[in-house]
């Protein structure tokens, strides 16, 4: 039988051609080429790294000890909400719960004492609601409107105005919180829960304002240019162009600000009262009480109910939070 020979050089392949029908007649180059072969492209790149190479295993290992360094705590906060105080006692935080138990958690809703009041985090829920709701579609809504003019209708003083809102974003809350105190009280909102309404969407415009206005600039102009050639106005360009392509931003708006106002504490304990407190303020005064015997498994029940909301809204919408910040980000 006649073999066909296969010279490897470099890359290259070398197929022999008909000019090579056996070994009597083969003629060949200076090289040991066989005349008239063609040359085939062989596998070209860089080598496949190894599944366990040095760095994958430096990298995956770092990722799982950050990981572990923050499920941790959050693991022993369920499996010490779901015991019984004797079983606290023993001392070992980091068992499971030998007989699960969900009453300090109804504990935590509904029963748990904050100085004269035993009704739990449940009307602190009410009153974040309350709260975070009207906060978070004016500040939205008002951030939106702003960033959409201040990138499409330049006025005279826009730049001033951008500059103005950029030194707000990063003033420190503490500067303000006497003259609001006093501005609340002159128009009698002082205590109130409109008040705190209207101290989070102030507080919250800045850096939206930024983040919409940078989104809107890297929309194409083009459209907003064919649709000014169209007749459409301010208006119309903002809902039928601006508000339907925007979704990614204004996710990352909701979740900026719902997590800002609901893990509020210091605004919500100046500007409330003890009927009015948000739930970050129940929690605190949970914890804190000095009345009775230390349960830590209603404290910690406690904790988690005060966090699912953000926890909530981080995972539903978490996908459209990394591509709205991207985007955000493009052009300033």
């Amino acid at each position: 039988m006649t073999k066909t020979p296969h010279l490897l050089k470099g890359s290259m392949k070398y197929d022999a051609g008909p000019a090579e029908a056996g070994p009597d007649r083969a003629l060949r180059h200076g090289d040991g080429t066989p005349s008239g072969s063609r040359m085939v492209e062989g596998p070209a790149g860089r080598k496949p790294r190894k599944a366990l190479s040095r760095r994958n295993i430096l990298i995956y290992g770092t990722l799982i000890v950050v990981c572990l360094y923050y499920l941790l705590p959050l693991y022993v906060m369920i499996v010490t909400s779901l015991k019984g105080m004797p079983e606290i006692r023993l001392g070992n935080i980091f068992s499971p719960p030998v007989e699960i138990t969900f009453q300090p958690w109804v504990k935590a809703w509904a029963e748990a004492c904050t100085g004269l009041n035993c009704d739990g985090l449940s009307r602190g829920f009410f009153n974040s609601v309350k709260i975070l709701i009207p906060s978070v579609i004016l500040s939205i809504a008002i951030a939106s409107v702003n960033g959409y003019a201040l990138a499409n209708w330049r006025f005279k003083g826009s730049e001033t105005f951008f500059t103005i809102l950029i030194v707000g974003a990063f003033i420190p809350y503490q500067v303000m919180i006497y003259p609001i105190v006093i501005m609340l009280r002159e128009i009698g909102l002082y205590g109130s829960l409109t008040g705190l309404v209207i101290v989070h969407t102030i507080f919250g415009m800045p850096i939206l304002t930024l983040l919409f206005r940078n989104y809107f600039a890297s929309v194409p102009q083009e459209l907003f240019k064919a649709a000014r050639v169209d007749g459409a106005g301010f208006w119309a360009i903002y809902f039928q162009i601006m508000v339907p392509m925007s979704l990614p931003i204004f996710v990352v708006a909701m979740i900026l600000q719902v997590t800002g106002i609901w893990n509020d504490f210091l605004f919500g304990v100046i500007y409330t009262k003890p009927d009015l407190y948000p739930m970050t303020v129940q929690l605190n005064n949970i914890v804190n009480s000095t009345q009775g015997v230390k349960e830590y498994n209603v404290n910690m029940a406690a904790t988690i109910l005060t966090g699912l909301v953000p926890l909530t809204i981080y995972f539903i919408s978490g996908k459209l939070f990394v591509r709205g910040i991207a985007a955000g980000a493009v052009k300033g």
